[in-house]
């Protein structure tokens, strides 16, 4: 039944859910997981020192969220084909600019723009498409983004570590901008072929939609069927809105906690005395979990609303991160990996399609950009956080209980400020 539904949900869209899968895809050569595993070849390269360059990689990705603001709200005033070719054209830049970079001060603006327009804003393209263009099926639609997500999480990462090996760092980026160049960049132009329809389709809607809601508001016992559910806010009205601080710790606690793991895995690796590739090859069934609960989330969402799935997202994160600090055995790693595969798909998936249900599609961009503001700062945050502990003396797996106090806090406000939603 659920295939089914997925299954249709491709026949009918399959160009524009392909285009929200691939622009996701692509926005892995901006993220921790892929830079990470360049990571050492970059210090040996630059002698640097782990905390240089975790302070480098901070300071990128604090320029990055910065910038966010004004570069993703332009999703709102451009068309769909202009802003992609522009970001994608810059990711393809930002991959071959990096690999020409010889002292540090130009580290940093390379891990900017990688951070920028690979993190930031090609996942701000796939998602915010996905949650403007449908309704009734935004949730799969956005299962369908995630599984982006995770197929870059599941393949990239061992392909990197084989170039790297074979022609070194600076070829293997090179080689990531040919390919984003070559094929990226036609196949998500020619995958939006026909979207002026679809767009002129989803303006009509949304005139008609406010044109009730105005009604409404000016007869408030008249019957209308088919209202709209929800009214589209500006970014100045959420800034004001006491639920969205309610949610924000909620909604980014995924960024703050898995990049935190991800970017420290192999220190976690060396805690426990497993091999590096023993850790690293367990990311493909992360990734088969995460793509297998993004499905579940989808249709979930579709019949229940991402209002209902959001606050169970973070428990199965920091039942996973309890296994770690509880258990040494090397088998621990297949659970952590589910549950923190469980998580991710869960949240990754409701928090997408999250924001249209609260504050409606007309500024969907702009709303979205501050929430991958807030995101992408979270992300530089979480690593410090453990490196800060580790440093101090705590152990890795000791250092993640902190982690768990803020899952479970983040848990409690969401529960709030959601309540505050589902009242109105």
């Amino acid at each position: 039944m659920i295939l089914g539904a997925y299954g249709l949900l491709l026949k009918n869209h399959t160009r524009f859910v392909l285009f929200g899968l691939i622009t996701a895809f692509a926005s892995s050569f901006g993220q921790t997981y892929f830079i990470g595993i360049f990571g050492h070849a970059i210090q040996q390269d630059f002698a640097m020192s782990h905390t240089q360059w975790g302070g480098i990689y901070m300071a990128g990705t604090l320029l990055s969220a910065l910038l966010l603001p004004i570069t993703g709200k332009l999703i709102d005033q451009v068309t769909l084909q202009r802003y992609t070719f522009f970001v994608v054209l810059c990711l393809a830049f930002a991959c071959w600019f990096i690999t020409q970079v010889h002292s540090l001060a130009w580290l940093v603006v390379g891990v900017f723009l990688l951070r920028q327009s690979g993190q930031g804003l090609m996942s701000h393209v796939a998602y915010t498409s996905m949650g403007r263009y449908f309704d009734q099926q935004r949730g799969k639609a956005t299962a369908m983004a995630a599984m982006g997500f995770a197929a870059g999480e599941a393949v990239l990462p061992l392909i990197a570590v084989m170039a790297i090996a074979a022609v070194g760092w600076r070829w293997s980026y090179a080689g990531v901008a040919l390919i984003v160049l070559v094929l990226i960049l036609p196949t998500s132009l020619w995958l939006l072929r026909g979207h002026h329809g679809r767009h002129q389709d989803y303006e009509q809607k949304l005139k008609q939609s406010e044109e009730v809601s105005l009604s409404q508001q000016a007869f408030p016992t008249q019957i209308v069927e088919n209202p709209t559910s929800v009214k589209s806010w500006r970014r100045r009205d959420v800034l004001k809105d006491y639920r969205f601080y309610l949610i924000l710790p909620g909604v980014s606690a995924t960024s703050v906690v898995s990049t935190a793991l991800f970017f420290h895995h192999l220190n976690l690796a060396d805690e426990k005395g497993w091999s590096h590739t023993f850790m690293t090859g367990n990311y493909l069934l992360y990734s088969f979990i995460v793509t297998v609960m993004a499905v579940i989330a989808g249709q979930l969402i579709d019949r229940f609303s991402a209002l209902a799935l959001m606050p169970f997202t973070l428990l199965p994160i920091a039942a996973a991160l309890l296994m770690i600090n509880l258990v040494d055995s090397y088998w621990v790693i297949w659970p952590y990996m589910v549950l923190l595969g469980i998580g991710s798909g869960l949240s990754q998936t409701a928090q997408a399609a999250l924001w249209p249900e609260c504050y409606g599609v007309r500024y969907l961009g702009s709303i979205k950009s501050l929430f991958w503001t807030v995101v992408v700062f979270a992300s530089a945050l979480g690593p410090v956080w453990l490196g800060y502990l580790v440093d101090l003396g705590y152990s890795f797996q000791q250092s993640v209980l902190t982690m768990v106090v803020y899952l479970l806090l983040s848990t409690g406000l969401m529960i709030i400020g959601l309540r505050g939603f589902r009242l109105a």
